[in-house]
């Protein structure tokens, strides 16, 4: 049996208002502290949109190959539930914004594209929350904070054959809208959502199988192991001669499993009709052709570009391209200090662990800014100080704001470099450590790796290890 996948991907865009009012749309903010009467859906109230999410619709289409269409317009979907105010919400259907796009994805080395087949805005719902779980509350409270935030749909072709593959376009999806500066992604907190449809059909069939909706997919992970466990449950369905049936399925992750929510929705149930309150929107070709000129180079350029340019290996292309913030300041940093892999691997090992590889706004605003970073290479590399020490030093600068040169000069970490110290001081080891020296006369090369550890103990790690191993294998070789 061939698996075949399409991804629906509600994300939510980056305006300072809503779609259709001019609400704020601050993350966690009090309840019902961020609605107006157009929000709560208060009768004689009218919508009025919002150019910024147009906008940034456009951008993401153009990003994603897609074909702007010249008229779009908005539509109420009708259905009823106690977090949406009007008991409709305003989408798009048969007219989107934008059409037939394609994303690039990578899995286990090989490239795929896959199709997509609309992009349209619409407006969220509010959220509602529960007075213990779903299927035993008592009662459900409703914030409309986020009645009215501007959304964001892509809707993919079945193009997706796989799990993993469908990680891989999600992954490949957000790093596009982060890039962009549309969306932060941030599955967490409801910024991206993903609900996927599957089906199995015989392999050569041009026929799609019965497909069932899974929702409640809050992580790459999660998209991974509920799609698995559902191509799992339904060819083992069909192998017993079971029909599929078409439903909305939710997928459990403390069980491991998908459970059946409800039957599947088709459009004529939702009852569309265009929204009387706003006229078909008219997209001027001019305002396309500029935002396609102001497009930044996106992450998939970014990674190819990386792994010539710099000769960095796929592996570090892949991460420094997490953002466009992070591939900005490895860029920085190189311009700084011209050795990229060096750069890469303090980015990744250093930086990194402090902060995630895409809080863009951390990032921007990092104490260690690339032109510090590139300070502390270097005094790594004209042997000021040795790489361990630079670390400390990397830690303080986190702290303080200050420049490596500052640090290092206050606090004495300077390193030793100097061969007639270092060789009294590697004198007075190899004194104090018969049964290591004559450990290494008798073949055992770990003893010397003893003897360099005494040495860096003594001098506090601010001996030059190059020099400390040569002093030490000149003097061994003597005795």
């Amino acid at each position: 049996m061939e698996t075949v996948i399409g991804l629906e991907v509600h994300a939510q865009l980056l305006t300072r208002s809503k779609m259709f009012c001019g609400c704020a749309t601050t993350f966690g903010a009090v309840p019902n502290s961020q609605t107006c009467p157009v929000c709560q859906g208060m009768p004689g109230v009218l919508p009025v949109i919002n150019r910024r999410a147009v906008e940034f619709g456009i951008t993401t289409a153009l990003a994603l190959n897609c074909r702007v269409n010249p008229t779009c317009r908005f539509a109420r979907k009708h259905y009823y539930y106690p977090d949406m105010p009007k008991n409709y919400q305003i989408s798009q259907y048969e007219e989107p914004l934008a059409e037939d796009g394609s994303l690039e994805i990578d899995v286990d080395g090989v490239s795929r594209t896959i199709g997509i087949q609309r992009l349209h805005l619409e407006e969220d719902v509010g959220k509602l929350l529960h007075e213990g779980t779903l299927e035993t509350a008592q009662a459900s409270l409703v914030d409309y904070n986020r009645s009215g935030v501007p959304l964001m749909e892509t809707v993919s072709k079945p193009d997706i054959r796989s799990p993993e593959e469908a990680a891989a376009y999600l992954k490949a999806f957000r790093a596009v809208l982060v890039f962009l500066g549309v969306s932060n992604g941030n599955m967490e907190e409801g910024s991206l959502r993903c609900d996927a449809n599957v089906s199995l059909r015989p392999r050569g069939s041009r026929e799609l199988g019965t497909k069932v909706e899974i929702k409640n997919m809050n992580s790459f992970r999660s998209v991974r192991l509920a799609l698995e466990f559902e191509v799992r449950r339904q060819a083992e369905a069909l192998a017993a001669g079971e029909r599929i049936v078409q439903e909305t399925r939710l997928w459990d992750a403390d069980r491991g499993l998908t459970r059946a929510m409800r039957s599947k929705e088709y459009a004529h149930d939702y009852r569309y009709f265009p929204e009387p309150d706003l006229v078909p929107l008219t997209i001027d070709r001019a305002w396309v052709a500029g935002i396609r000129a102001g497009l930044p180079e996106l992450p998939r350029q970014r990674r190819q570009r990386f792994v010539t340019q710099y000769g960095l290996p796929p592996y570090d292309a892949e991460v420094l391209t997490q953002s466009r913030a992070l591939a900005e300041y490895f860029e920085a940093a190189v311009r700084e200090f011209p050795q990229p892999k060096v750069v890469s691997n303090w980015v990744m090992s250093e930086l990194l662990r402090v902060l995630p590889a895409d809080d863009e706004q951390a990032i921007r605003n990092l104490p260690v800014t690339p032109g510090r970073l590139g300070g502390l290479l270097a005094l790594i590399e004209d042997g000021t100080i040795s790489g361990k020490i630079a670390k400390d030093v990397f830690e303080k600068m986190l702290r303080s704001g200050e420049d490596a040169r500052t640090i290092v000069g206050r606090e004495g970490l300077t390193q030793v470099a100097d061969e007639a110290a270092l060789g009294a001081v590697i004198d007075q080891v190899l004194a104090q450590s018969p049964k290591a020296v004559l450990d290494y006369k008798r073949g055992k090369t770990a003893a010397a790796k003893a003897l360099v550890g005494q040495v860096m103990k003594a001098t506090r790690g601010k001996a030059n290890p190059g020099m400390v191993n040569r002093l030490l294998e000149e003097k061994l070789s003597k005795i």
